[in-house]
C-alpha cells in the first residue's frame, strides 16, 4: 500500500505469538539479554537486544546497521502502551491514528521520508522470540531488511491486548527521512 511518502507493507500487519523457544537457541551470542524475558531484565535492554537482533539479520545480508531514533522510539512506544491498554491489535487505532499520524506528532517526518511497521505480541517474549517470528512473516521480514531504512524505533510494553498482566507487547517503527 503507498500512501503519500509512507509505504507499509501489507502482509506485515500483524503478529500474534506463543512462546518459541527455538527461536531463543537461534540468538547470536553477541546480543546480551537476547533470550531473556522483558519484565526480567528491563526495557531499555531488552530493547537494545531486539536491536542487536535486528542489526544482526541485516549484517547477515550485507545491509547496514538501523540506528536508534528517540523519536521512532516515542511513536512505537506510545502504540505499544495504547494497544494494551485499550485492547487492541492493529496497526491503526481505534480512532483511526495510523503509523504516520504517530510518528508525525513526535516531529520525526520532514523532506521525504519512508516509514514502515512492525507490530507482534508474545505470551512468552524474548528479544529472539519477537525478532525470529519477523524474520519468519515475509512481510515482516521485509521491513526488517529493506536497504532504505536507516532508523528504528522500539517499543515494549509489559502486558498483551488480551490480558494486562502477562506477556509482551511490541511495536518496530522503521525510517529513513531524506532532507
Amino acid at each position: 500500500m503507498l500512501l503519500r511518502n509512507l509505504l507499509l507493507s501489507t502482509s506485515a500487519a500483524a503478529l500474534l505469538l506463543g512462546a518459541l523457544t527455538p527461536a531463543a537457541s537461534a540468538a547470536p551470542r553477541a546480543c546480551a539479554g537476547a533470550s531473556a524475558a522483558a519484565a526480567a531484565q528491563g526495557i531499555s535492554r531488552h530493547r537494545a537486544a531486539v536491536l542487536c537482533l535486528v542489526n544482526a539479520e541485516r549484517a547477515r545480508r550485507g545491509l547496514p546497521p538501523l540506528r536508534a531514533s528517540r523519536l521512532l522510539t516515542t511513536a512505537a512506544q506510545r502504540h505499544s502502551r495504547d494497544m494494551v491498554l485499550r485492547g487492541f491489535f492493529a496497526h491503526d487505532s481505534p480512532s483511526g491514528a495510523t503509523v504516520r499520524d504517530r510518528v508525525a506528532r513526535t516531529g520525526y517526518l520532514h523532506g521525504r521520508w519512508s516509514l514502515g511497521e512492525n507490530i507482534g505480541w508474545m505470551t512468552a517474549p524474548s528479544a529472539a522470540g519477537i525478532v525470529q517470528a519477523w524474520m519468519d512473516s515475509p512481510g515482516h521480514r521485509a521491513n526488517v531488511v529493506k536497504r532504505a531504512y536507516r532508523e528504528i524505533g522500539i517499543g515494549v510494553v509489559t502486558g498483551v491486548p488480551t490480558d494486562r498482566s502477562a506477556g509482551a507487547t511490541y511495536t518496530a517503527d522503521f525510517g529513513v527521512v531524506r532532507r
